[in-house]
């Protein structure tokens, strides 16, 4: 279960990845400033149409805003990754897990340096 503070904070952390101010994300929200200031502190918790334009907003998923992952999905992003390589040979099948490995990698490796040079 999420609490207001967790989501607050997921909101807060997706806002600043996407380079967007408080009233950047208020105004494409189409709320007030303090509103997204309250909700990113914890202090309020937004109603679901909030959580609807902030998915519009972030132009993202449900499940990337709240910082969770949804059972469902994994499901249908496996299938859709075993049929992506259904049609390659045993090679191109190692080819493609080798470089999806590299660039996770470095996907992590970017992050965890970005977060140190926040701070």
């Amino acid at each position: 279960m999420i609490d207001q503070k967790t989501l607050g904070a997921q909101i807060r952390k997706m806002r600043k990845a996407k380079g967007m101010t408080q009233e950047q994300l208020a105004e494409k929200a189409g709320v007030g400033v303090t509103h997204i200031s309250h909700i990113e502190t914890g202090r309020t918790a937004p109603s679901l149409d909030i959580v609807i334009c902030l998915i519009n907003a972030f132009e993202c998923s449900a499940d990337e805003l709240l910082g969770v992952e949804i059972k469902k999905d994994i499901a249908i992003r496996n299938n859709w990754l075993t049929e992506l390589v259904e049609d390659c040979s045993s090679l191109e099948v190692k080819m493609i897990a080798d470089m999806v490995v590299s660039l996770k990698e470095t996907m992590r490796r970017l992050e965890i340096e970005k977060t140190y040079a926040e701070k």
